[in-house]
């Protein structure tokens, strides 16, 4: 039996990483077409394939479960298309005993997917995006298109470039008064970490007040602000970029700064219910293998399993930003495309038991 389960979860994981490989392959093409239209400077074609190939870990996670569904198709319906499962019904094997023996490889890539996605990802992403930046940012400038926005408080600050580490370049806050009023604008070409404290360069500090406005230069300046290098390395990235408890760390930071988290909070539980959105993509795809895709082309089969995955896909990516329009829980909103899968996908399967 262990042979068995061998064999098929060898077939099923050689089709998923297959899948894998061309979706990502599609995605990271598409990706090195969009930069090339970014080159300027530093940032040349040997950048741009660094900053792509730095990517690569994230694409993988965030295709994993429509490869899964294909990928499932396909190599269950390969051992269909050959009589192999059949003949294992008929030599006495459950169909319970070939699902689970296709679960099997599809719970190990889950787990993969989600060590990928928790210590490698982000890190990777977070290196792309810092590389990316410094390579366009110039300095003096501030580039609204290529650096970060944050908000502290009564204070906006923008960076052009954030380096590992506690690198900050082209710093600019603003700071404003209670009646929305500009008070005070803070410029530095650099900001480093040290000893707990950031240490502006080369900058001004420019007051507003009803007198009219002053400027102050300097070479060296304490800055007091909350923000972390910690923080700042979760800044840089997109919310479906981060680990998990990166995600969690930054959206409690964000509630205490008095600043709405439901960005976060919805790419926080997407991210933590991805492997069951996984595997219910997975039970989708056995039950039609075991249904009504039993007897057709494997070409219908793809077709299908693409089709399920832009619907499954589409049905997340309008109930997330419909989640933080109308206000209703983001847990729900994620929620509601996997219960779905899940339901469908059992209520399949009970009907061939």
């Amino acid at each position: 039996m262990q042979k068995l389960d061998g064999y098929i979860g060898r077939t099923v994981t050689a089709a998923i990483v297959l899948v894998l490989l061309v979706i990502v392959g599609i995605d990271l093409l598409t990706t090195l077409i969009d930069e090339l239209g970014d080159i300027d400077g530093d940032y040349n074609f040997l950048r741009v394939i660094q900053y792509v190939l730095l990517t690569t870990p994230s694409s993988l996670y965030e295709y994993l479960p429509f490869a899964a569904l294909v990928g499932c198709l396909a190599g269950l319906g390969s051992l269909a298309g050959t009589s192999e499962l059949v003949v294992m019904r008929a030599a006495g094997i459950s169909t319970l005993r070939l699902v689970w023996a296709v679960l099997k490889p599809a719970i190990l890539l889950t787990l993969l997917g989600l060590t990928i996605a928790e210590y490698v990802a982000p890190r990777f992403q977070q290196i792309a995006e810092s590389e990316r930046a410094m390579a366009l940012q110039d300095e003096g400038r501030v580039h609204s298109v290529y650096g970060m926005w944050h908000r502290e408080g009564n204070r906006y600050m923008h960076f052009n470039a954030v380096e590992a580490g506690g690198i900050l370049h082209s710093v600019l806050v603003y700071r404003f008064g209670e009646s929305r009023e500009l008070k005070q604008v803070l410029f530095a070409e650099r900001a480093s970490y040290v000893a707990g404290t950031w240490l502006l360069e080369d900058g001004t500090l420019s007051y507003f007040d009803e007198s009219g406005a002053r400027q102050e230069a300097f070479s060296q300046r304490q800055w007091e602000t909350e923000l972390t290098p910690e923080l700042l390395n979760i800044l840089v990235l997109q919310p479906e970029d981060l680990s998990i408890s990166g995600i969690w760390r930054y959206s409690r930071y964000l509630q205490e700064q008095g600043v709405s988290a439901a960005e976060y909070e919805l790419a926080f539980w997407k991210k933590l219910l991805q492997p069951i959105a996984m595997l219910a993509l997975v039970l989708v795809a056995i039950s039609f293998v075991f249904g009504p895709l039993r007897q057709v082309t494997m070409g219908f089969r793809v077709f299908t399993g693409v089709m399920v995955g832009i619907v499954f896909r589409t049905l997340q990516d309008m109930l997330g930003p419909a989640s933080l329009v109308f206000g209703f829980e983001p847990l729900v909103a994620t929620l509601i495309p996997i219960v779905l899968c899940l339901a469908f996908g059992a209520g399949m399967m009970m009907r061939r038991v």
